[in-house]
This record gives C-alpha cells, structure tokens and sequence, in this order.
C-alpha cells in the first residue's frame, strides 16, 4: 500500500462545537432522513436491509467472573447502515448501556459513531456520539409532531426530563409555534422544578410542574414519554384527550384498547418485522423478548387485534406517500426505536461542520507501507 489513509476524531467537546447540539437544524436533517426512508434510499442491516443492529444478550448468571451479567438497561448494540441521498455515506454507532454507570459518575449511554466511505469502506470519522444521539433522538417527536400535531396545540407534556426527555421537549417546542403550557413529570421533583425556571425563562410560557402522571397527561395536546428504568409510566384511556398527540421514544404503560383506538404511527413499520423475522424463534411472543412499546404493539399486530396495513409509516408520510393528521379528533401514538441511519445524517452533518471550521484531529490510520 503506497497511500496514507487519514479520518478525523471528533471528541465529544469537539462534536458539540460542531453542532451536535443543534436542535433546530437536527430536525430538518431528521425530516430529510424520513423523506429518504420513505423513497427507500437507505440500507439497513440484514438480508432485509431493515435490522435495526446486533445485541449482545447478556446472561442472568454466569461461572465466568469478568463476564458482564443482564442488568436494568444494559446492553452493546453495534447498528449499521448506509444512507443516500446527498449524504451517501456508511457507517456505525456503537452503543454501550448500563444504569449501573450513574453509580460510577457515567452517562448511562456511552456511545460512539464511525463515519464510512460506501465505496472504498475507508472510515471517514469516529466521533463521540452522547450529543449527536440526544439531538437525533430528540428531533423524532418532533418530525413526527410536525405531522401529527393538533392545528394549534396549546399544551406540551414531557414525562421524563433526563438527557433525552429535554432533547425532546426542545425540539417539540421548536416546531409547535402556539405551545402556551409546558407541563413537566419526573420522579426527581426537585430537578423538575429546576428545569421548570429555566424554561419559564427561556420560553416565556406557563411551566407546571405535574404531582402524578396523570396530572401531566389530562388535558393535553402534546405527550411525550422518554423515561429510562425498568418500569415504564402508566397512561389511562382516558386521560388522553381527544385529538392529542403520543410520542413514545422510551416506553409507556397503555392498554390495548387505547392502541385499538388510536391511530398508530411508526418509524420504520419495516425495522419491526425485521425484529419479527429476528425473533421468529424466541418463546413468549415479541412482548417477552422486544422490549417495551415495541413489543406490545408487535403482539398486538401478531394476534391480529391491529392490522399492519393500518400502521403508518413516517417515511412514507414524509415522502408524501400517506397522509398525517387526517382531523382535529384523533388520538395518535408514535412509536419509534430508532434508526443508525439517523446517526449517519447528524453525524454527517456535524462531520462537514468540522471539516469547514477545522475542529477536531486529523489522524493516521497507516501510510506507506512500502
């Protein structure tokens, strides 16, 4: 080999000067990635092109000390992808999680991405990827709030004001333009109300700070669940008004009649019989072993209580293939997971604003080997 091959190592500090922060491009960048999705200009991994990554399933017990044990949220997932458009590019994110990691003074999520030329495979970037996944993840409620909203939502709920809780209220509160009420529900009250003046502050709007779930959810045109733990937040029917908006990147307790009763909306429909056909020969159905609201609804679909043909996509909508909102009257639960294709974009993005702006390093994968 008589090439010197060089990518450029973004640090976290690094990606935030970048823009990794940036909510308000995010979600245009995102709205462009669903666009793509909906054209069908991307790839995923798998035979199926829609595998949304490989998990490692650790153990409830093992004879072996150093072997990592399943804990609450713990996991190392390795997601792939390409996208087209005017990215074209490959690449990773590599996920590391465990709840445990706050005793140590860590992020619960560690993540990292690598950029790819698709051609040569050569790696363009490897950056921290912590704000560039809160961002990315933030941004979908809102691409789908965008299509899904209410006319004129007045109330926005975040359940959960993690990391990705407030990522996700930023955005939503980016794209819903007539929001006068901010209602917030997290088991840290004190951090809540914290959080609650500095959105009085920024935003000039009413900020409450709920005492239930329930308080934070009746009455609301906009609901957002992005709670991180074993046990997910109880929804009642009813508490959900008519004509409100669901937004489920963490999971959320409801009941099958609410989901028979709404109308669902997904991010990739594809990506989840892909976890089907992954699944095909678990025990326990797809609620046991696919976590969650993913699960839920995946069971529900499998025992024929919902149908797929009525599960729209966002892509699809995006793309301009399906409708959103059809009326002022219905409930609609988006259900997402995630996508690396969603990675690749922002990490594009904020690869491109390093390159103009000179942030980062340069370094050397190898040089003349000759």
């Amino acid at each position: 080999m008589n090439h010197n091959l060089d990518f450029l190592f973004l640090s976290e500090a690094d990606a935030v000067k970048a823009g990794a922060g940036d909510i308000h491009t995010c979600i245009q960048v995102m709205d462009e990635v669903f666009d793509l999705l909906g054209q069908g200009d991307y790839l995923m991994g798998a035979p199926n092109h829609n595998s949304h990554g490989i998990k490692i399933y650790f153990p409830k017990e093992t004879p072996f000390s150093g072997m990592p044990v399943k804990g609450p949220d713990r996991r190392f997932m390795a997601l792939i992808g390409y996208l087209g458009g005017r990215f074209h590019v490959c690449g990773e994110k590599w996920y590391g999680s465990n709840l445990a990691n706050r005793e140590k003074g860590l992020p619960r999520s560690i993540l990292t991405t690598v950029l790819n030329d698709p051609d040569t495979g050569a790696p363009l970037a490897i950056m921290s990827a912590n704000a560039l996944s809160a961002a990315r993840t933030g941004a979908i409620p809102a691409v789908g709030a965008k299509y899904f909203a209410r006319n004129q939502a007045e109330t926005v709920s975040a359940i959960g004001i993690g990391v990705i809780g407030r990522a996700c209220l930023e955005a939503l509160m980016d794209v819903l333009k007539s929001i006068r009420e901010i209602r917030l529900c997290d088991i840290d009250e004190a951090a809540a109300k914290r959080y609650a003046e500095e959105l009085r502050e920024k935003y000039k709007v009413s900020v409450k700070v709920a005492a239930s779930v329930e308080e934070a959810v009746r009455g609301s045109d906009v609901v957002n669940v992005a709670t991180s733990g074993s046990v997910s937040p109880r929804i009642e029917d009813e508490w959900l008004k008519e004509g409100a908006l669901l937004t489920l990147p963490a999971s959320a307790d409801i009941s099958e009649n609410l989901m028979m009763d709404s109308r669902i909306v997904v991010d990739n429909w594809e990506m989840y019989e892909a976890y089907a056909e992954e699944l095909r020969n678990a025990k326990g159905g797809f609620g046991k072993n696919l976590s969650g609201i993913c699960g839920f609804m995946m069971d529900l679909v499998w025992d024929g209580k919902i149908r797929k043909e009525d599960i729209t996509g966002l892509g699809d909508v995006a793309a301009g293939k399906a409708e959103g909102r059809h009326d002022d009257k219905e409930k609609v639960i988006f259900i997402m997971d995630g996508m690396p294709i969603e990675d690749l974009a922002w990490g594009y993005t904020i690869y491109r604003n390093a390159l103009e702006q000179g942030i980062g390093k340069r370094l050397n994968l190898w040089g003349d080997l000759t």
